[in-house]
């Protein structure tokens, strides 16, 4: 039961529900064409693979996945990196891009279905925040770059990043394209605020006004492909979507493919997972839901390979489209299940309309979609926090821009744990002095020395942090300088309220760091020793040749040896 989902809420499913879903499951569907579509030429590829890619996985996340609200399809991101891995020279020389596009779903597909196996839905923690942020801001960047020429009506420079390499362009825009991509930025925009609070001003239920203003993109598609159909514009349109259902097929098993496709798949699987996870917790912290990490691996693994049978190009949890179907009212996945009934049902009947849509529309809506993802000020945010997640977070957004999305991903991946081994070895060392009248102590350094009551013949230590092979060097080297600027101290007490643990090489420098002290004349003393850390030290030497006493609290030290 507990493998599908679906079943566990569908006893409580009311008729209600149904009717808040059908309609969600209405306007998702609507919203999925454009979007499906746009996405789909972000990668470099033909139209349909974006909708093929909007049907079977919503159907299969809904029964599998343990996110209510979450719509799976094509989004922005993995767009980027699938068009990324196509252009790739390893990959080019694979010949047949669009099997190539298939593999990504299917390999990405199995690679989630093995972490889900392997129950790793926690490994994705190992990736930080600013590592995320810089890489989509870098993303971001990219499909900037790689959309304006279309809304001007320009063939793409192969230029990378150099924006100045566009300005060789600029005389051959299409006056009818500008036309067309103006029109539908000022549709969008409207329908943000503006709209929201006329609508607000007529009274309109803030459910009601929410979901209308989602439907920006709706409008915008409609009212651009309409002037194209009847004011015979010469602007790029989509062309021919083949009519009819995907055909299902598992040609694109070729074991050579599938290795140099490996390292791809392998970054487009754990981001599409990364921004499926956040989505789907967001989502269920506002509904008062729990989400299965291990269960979401499942889901969107399935979703990307049942993608990969049907034609189509890997998938993820898009927070546009989840956000629409929320704010239309979803109650469930049946919103999805809808959803993926109704595209099969335009993609029989009604491709023809799909024909006349404007590419520039759709990179208008690309773009409004993707600025807000340009978090330049986040970078100095995180230096002023933490300045080794402020580097690592600039050099990956640049690592995306000037190498590529799996480089600089891994760039900042590596400079994360860099800046954390840096921590690690460098813990925060408090020498502790008493307010005066109480058994409170504070870090001598950052007050009053007047303030705080400290002595000659006690060095008090707090270590922040455990205590291992990597950091007892840098301990070791502080209580010797320490020791050096106080001649006339007899004691030495290390308050361990802080460590939670001591592996074995910093013990047996404990250890040793003991019998140097006593053979200064020195007493080296512990207090407030958790006790899984005191358990460890009692089967240890340390204890038994300990030169001084193990006590109760810090307080409790200090009255005893002053």
């Amino acid at each position: 039961m507990n493998f599908f989902p679906i079943f566990s809420w569908l006893k409580t499913y009311r008729r209600s529900d149904f009717n808040s879903d059908f309609f969600a499951g209405i306007v998702s569907a609507i919203l999925s064409v454009p979007q499906g579509i746009a996405y789909a030429l972000l990668a470099g590829l033909p139209p349909e693979f974006g909708l093929y890619a909007s049907i079977l996985p919503k159907f299969f996340y809904a029964i599998l996945g343990t996110s209510y609200t979450l719509s799976v399809g094509p989004v922005s991101v993995a767009a980027i990196m699938i068009a990324n891995a196509l252009a790739s020279p390893a990959v080019s020389q694979l010949g047949n891009p669009l099997q190539s596009a298939v593999i990504l779903s299917a390999e990405s597909g199995v690679i989630l279905l093995l972490m889900a196996m392997w129950r790793m839905g926690r490994l994705v923690n190992f990736i930080s925040q600013p590592v995320i942020t810089g890489f989509t801001s870098g993303a971001a960047l990219l499909i900037i770059v790689n959309q304006l020429p279309l809304t001007l009506g320009l063939a793409s420079p192969i230029c990378n990043v150099d924006l100045n390499c566009y300005t060789t362009y600029f005389h051959g825009t299409n006056l009818a394209t500008l036309f067309m991509s103006l029109a539908a930025l000022v549709i969008l925009l409207f329908f943000n605020k503006p709209l929201l609070e006329l609508l607000k001003k007529l009274g309109v239920s803030l459910a009601l006004s929410n979901a209308i203003t989602k439907c920006g993109v709706i409008f915008a598609v409609v009212s651009t492909t309409f002037a194209v159909t009847y004011g015979e514009l010469n602007v790029a349109i989509i062309g021919g979507i083949p009519a009819g259902l995907p055909h299902l097929s598992v040609d694109f098993i070729d074991i050579t493919k599938w290795k140099v496709l490996l390292p791809s798949a392998t970054f487009i699987a754990l981001i599409s997972y990364i921004e499926s996870i956040a989505i789907a917790k967001t989502m269920a912290n506002v509904r008062g839901e729990k989400i299965n990490p291990n269960q979401e691996l499942l889901a969107l693994g399935l979703s990307n390979f049942t993608s990969a049978i049907s034609g189509g190009m890997p998938v993820a949890g898009g927070f546009s489209q989840t956000m629409v179907n929320f704010s239309a009212g979803a109650r469930s996945q049946i919103a999805m299940i809808i959803a993926a009934i109704v595209l099969a049902i335009t993609m029989v009947f009604f491709s023809g309309w799909i024909n006349n849509i404007p590419k520039s529309a759709l990179a208008v809506i690309i773009l409004v979609a993707i600025v807000p993802l340009v978090r330049i000020k986040s970078i100095f945010h995180s230096y002023h926090y933490d300045k080794g997640d402020g580097i690592a977070e600039a050099m990956t957004l640049l690592g995306v821009l000037f190498l590529s999305v799996e480089e600089g991903i891994t760039l900042g991946i590596f400079l994360t744990f860099i800046s954390h081994l840096r921590k690690t070895s460098h813990p925060h060392i408090a020498v502790l002095g008493r307010i005066p009248n109480t058994p409170y102590y504070r870090n001598a350094r950052n007050h009053d020395i007047d303030y705080l009551e400290t002595w000659d013949s006690l060095l008090l230590l707090r270590i922040d942090g455990s205590i291992t092979f990597a950091n007892i060097n840098f301990i070791e080297e502080f209580i010797a300088e320490e020791l050096k600027l106080a001649p006339r101290v007899n004691h030495v007490v290390i308050d361990f309220s802080s460590v939670s643990d001591i592996d074995m090489t910093a013990l047996q420098a404990l250890e040793q760091l003991n019998l140097n002290l006593k053979d200064a004349g020195i007493c080296f003393n512990l207090a407030e020793v958790k006790h899984f850390v005191f358990v460890k030290l009692k089967k240890s030497h340390l204890f038994n040749q300990l030169n001084g006493q193990v006590f109760f609290d810090t307080d409790a030290a200090v009255n005893a040896l002053i």
